[in-house]
């Protein structure tokens, strides 16, 4: 256990924990903004897992990973748009709607892989390269650990402030806010309610689409089933647990992601402890965070989270 605490292995621990929020606070950033007009989407990891798929599809196609990830993004606006379609236009219960596109996406991403790359033996993918920061990479600790990272990383982390001026300090992100809200407000100034909730659902699941994209081509040269293995339903308690709040999201991703990164690197030194134990703990720790949130009195979630809009409605 000694091991753990020599200052290569920590740096490792926290450099490989602002590698893996990367994709979780993307995700939950997305989900922040969907839920914030009202919808429950509780999609996020299909969502993931088919803009995973378009990325590795796409720079394995063009050899280039700006390609792939702009085909994540169309895909993850692209299953934005079936569950807006579903949630606010046809009118359907989102979570029925949530958990259909998860199976979808499950089935869809392992039928295009097999129909694709059935012939090929272990394809692989351009990665996208770290890129580090000139002077800043060579400080002693902080370098490696915060500017010796991908460009996802470093726009994941900027993001967090930016979504936070769209949402408290722009006139869309105020309509998106009352949408959550009281929608009838919108409403009755002659604004549509479903044209924007359709705008902010899309915008989230193009964020939900660069964080899958960097399950793939941000991390690893192959595609396998089920490769975002849960970071979609993290995400979703990642956004309970910062109370839905941009800083708080930024917090939590960063928790998770430090208890994972924990779990490898127990892994890679051979401590003589359960790996499993830890590979569980996040998922513990989310359990827990939902009981606790479920005890606290004031919560930040929208009030009209889930519940469809109906015009005429009181």
């Amino acid at each position: 256990m000694g091991d753990l605490f020599q200052e290569t292995i920590l740096i490792g621990i926290f450099a490989a924990t602002i590698r893996i929020a990367t994709p979780l606070i993307f995700a939950a950033l997305g989900e922040l903004i969907t839920e914030k007009a009202g919808i429950l989407n509780l999609g996020v990891e299909g969502t993931m897992l088919m803009a995973a798929f378009a990325g590795f599809a796409g720079s394995f196609v063009t050899g280039n990973t700006l390609a792939g990830l702009a085909l994540a993004m169309v895909a993850g606006g692209l299953m934005a748009f079936l569950m807006v379609f579903m949630a606010a236009t046809l009118k359907v219960e989102q979570v029925v709607t949530g958990l259909a596109l998860n199976m979808l996406a499950a089935g869809m991403s392992l039928y295009l892989f097999k129909v694709y790359f059935e012939t090929l033996s272990l394809p692989t993918a351009e990665v996208m390269p770290y890129l580090p920061i000139p002077v800043l990479a060579d400080i002693p600790w902080l370098g490696p650990i915060f500017f010796q990272q991908k460009g996802l990383t470093y726009l994941a982390f900027l993001m967090v402030p930016a979504v936070w001026f769209f949402l408290y300090r722009t006139k869309w992100g105020l309509e998106i806010r009352v949408l959550g809200e009281n929608p009838k407000v919108i409403d009755t100034k002659g604004m549509s309610v479903t044209l924007r909730q359709y705008g902010a659902v899309i915008l989230g699941g193009v964020l939900i689409g660069i964080g899958g994209a960097f399950v793939t081509i941000g991390s690893v040269v192959r595609f396998v089933p089920d490769i975002t293995a849960g970071r979609g339903w993290l995400a979703l308690v990642i956004v309970i647990a910062g109370n839905w709040r941009p800083a708080g999201v930024l917090l939590a991703a960063l928790v998770f992601a430090f208890l994972d990164a924990l779990q490898l690197q127990i892994q890679g030194i051979g401590v003589d402890l359960p790996y499993q134990i830890f590979l569980a703990l996040p998922y513990v720790i989310a359990i827990v965070l939902m009981v606790a949130k479920s005890r606290r009195g004031r919560s930040e979630a929208p009030a009209r989270l889930g519940i469809p809009y109906f015009r005429g409605e009181r």
